[in-house]
């Protein structure tokens, strides 16, 4: 028996939606995950040393300026002297998964002109004895070493990164967060995927708060929840 037309083009549709739906989701990226009901990006992390062995830092520990970035590696562009967390997971890629939560990149902080982009919600989430995890904002983790006061307030903005060559001998395109490392800065010191609101003139020593974290390279992950509107 011949099937109905309408059934026929209701069923084309349908596949037709799904592909288009399909086409969006990025590609499953190992350390992260995407949950679109609690439009959430889960980002796998370490507790980042905070006095690096390197002989470029003589052993300096450097204010935090960033809250997460790739771990050290010699000759690279990267923050980890200055940051709260590091990853392994490229920063296009989470730029990739927080798109795919319905929302689209606004612009870096640049010269006199403000970041703007959808707002995110920043926490580090901490696994509990009980199997259970914590989450911790910022202010609860950042403090000014002189004076042990929370981090100024802020908001953190899905800015997203431009693209461009590599450098002047080197015309291939690329994310630019990728090559500085960086995922989310405190202040716009570099390229990244998340910014803050503060602008590098309100830049001030920010430090870890003693036993908030857990202990030096231990997992936790990053957790960036879209904010409705």
């Amino acid at each position: 028996m011949t099937r109905p037309r309408t059934l026929t083009a209701v069923a084309v549709v349908a596949v037709a939606v799904l592909a288009h739906a399909a086409a969006e989701d990025p590609k499953p990226v190992p350390g992260l995950t995407v949950d679109k009901d609690k439009k959430l990006v889960a980002v796998a992390a370490k507790v980042a040393p905070r006095k690096l062995a390197a002989k470029e830092f003589e052993g300096k520990v450097y204010p935090i300026e960033v809250i997460a970035c790739f771990p050290y590696a010699e000759g690279k562009q990267r923050k980890a002297h200055e940051t709260v967390l590091t990853t392994d997971v490229n920063p296009s890629d989470v730029h990739k998964a927080i798109e795919s939560l319905g929302v689209k990149p606004g612009k870096p902080a640049k010269g006199d002109e403000a970041a703007e982009g959808p707002e995110l919600r920043v926490f580090v989430e901490v696994a509990q004895p009980d199997g259970t995890a914590k989450r911790l904002t910022l202010d609860k983790i950042l403090v000014d070493p002189k004076t042990d006061k929370p981090m100024p307030k802020m908001k953190f903005l899905f800015v997203g990164s431009p693209s461009g060559p590599v450098s002047p001998d080197d015309p291939k395109v690329i994310y630019k967060a990728d090559v500085t490392g960086t995922l989310l800065t405190v202040f716009p010191v570099t390229e990244s995927v998340v910014q803050s609101t503060l602008p590098v003139t309100a830049a001030v020593p920010l430090e870890v708060k003693k036993g908030v974290l857990p202990k030096e390279n231990d997992d936790v992950k990053l957790v960036l929840e879209v904010v409705a509107k």
